[in-house]
């Protein structure tokens, strides 16, 4: 609790869970990071499981680690597990979701029992270069994980607001072994225990204040965590979202119908990556077809629903306006992409 490089400040038994949770997530992901996971021909019968593992169950990937005491987790249909835990644990950590991050959308349903305690519920992971740390809190007890981090603006998705924060981990544990890394917060105003993150317009927030992920992605579960605590839980997790995924800020649109027109301005440039900015006029309906240029590949995006990495990018609005940017990877070619409007 007195290292002032803890930002937020978390308890020192918990640093323990990154290190040993990530080399087993890493072992995993070195047998299993291309499978492709398809419905499975018959359902898995629940498992009970007490002692750290990784693995896939029921077509979900899973996570459990703990230090010591009673926590366990129950693996049950699809994608829900279950968890309860006492102060005889130290630590712990568990959920399920998928081997490999991404911007998908991910709804969750079910109950969480945080009481006044020290513990959360997080849509979680890591990326690789560069390594980052992320979290999406939906719901905490008594500590809230943000704390000491900077704060860096807010987010309004999914019927929230979330505070986004970034802290730095200096020589501490992570997937990587000891390493300093940037840890990236969103964490909602509004508690919840169900709902819909739609992880991409946190990805688009987190870029606009210069918080980039890496390109290479580790996990990313629905996670729930205790330290020094007691509690339980029971969640469901899919891929999918809700009525209403995107983001509920919006401005004035036009009609529409009728012609639009887009402009292309190069924006920051990095040794690896840069930025490119779009602006449309003409329509609020507008469709537009981004050109990349030989093996460049899409890191981020902001202020409009992206589809495609490589190649041919397709930009719709998502309600936050007529002007919106992509971050690309160089891969060699630093040629700032061309762009066309269409009306939807």
């Amino acid at each position: 609790m007195n290292d002032m490089n803890h930002t937020p400040t978390r308890p020192r038994g918990r640093n323990r869970i990154r290190l040993l949770l990530g080399a087993a997530c890493a072992a995993v992901l070195a047998v299993a990071g291309t499978m492709v996971l398809v419905p499975n021909a018959y359902a898995e019968a629940d498992r009970q499981v007490c002692s750290n593992t990784t693995g896939t169950h029921n077509g979900f990937y899973f996570s459990f680690w703990k230090d010591s005491g009673d926590a366990c987790m129950v693996l049950r249909e699809n994608g829900r597990y279950s968890s309860s835990w006492s102060r005889s644990t130290n630590n712990w950590v568990g959920g399920k979701g998928w081997s490999s991050g991404s911007r998908r959308t991910v709804s969750y349903s079910g109950t969480y029992n945080p009481g006044n305690n020290n513990t959360y519920l997080a849509l979680y992971g890591w990326t690789r270069n560069p390594l980052i740390e992320y979290y999406v809190v939906e719901n905490f007890g008594s500590y809230n994980p943000s704390s000491g981090a900077t704060r860096m603006g807010t987010v309004t998705t999914d019927g929230g607001t979330y505070d986004i924060l970034r802290s730095q981990r200096v020589n501490q544990p992570s997937i990587d072994g000891t390493a300093t890394f940037y840890q990236y917060w969103s964490v909602r105003q509004s508690k919840r225990s169900s709902g819909t993150i739609t992880f991409g317009n946190h990805m688009d927030a987190w870029a606009r204040a210069g918080l980039n992920l890496g390109n290479s992605w580790a996990y990313q579960v629905m996670a729930t965590e205790g330290y020094q605590s007691q509690g339980s839980s029971d969640i469901t997790v899919r891929e999918g979202g809700g009525s209403n995924p995107q983001p509920t800020t919006t401005g004035p649109g036009n009609p529409g119908g009728g012609s639009c027109s887009v402009s292309v301005s190069r924006a920051e440039d990095w040794s690896d990556r840069f930025n490119t900015t779009f602006s449309v006029s003409g329509a609020s309906n507008w469709v537009v077809t981004i050109r990349t240029n030989g093996s460049q590949s899409l890191q981020n995006s902001w202020n409009a629903s992206v589809s495609g990495t490589s190649g041919t990018i397709t930009a719709r609005p998502n309600g936050s306006g007529n002007n919106f940017g992509i971050t690309l990877y160089k891969n060699g070619n630093n040629t700032t992409p061309t762009a066309s409007c269409a009306t939807g």
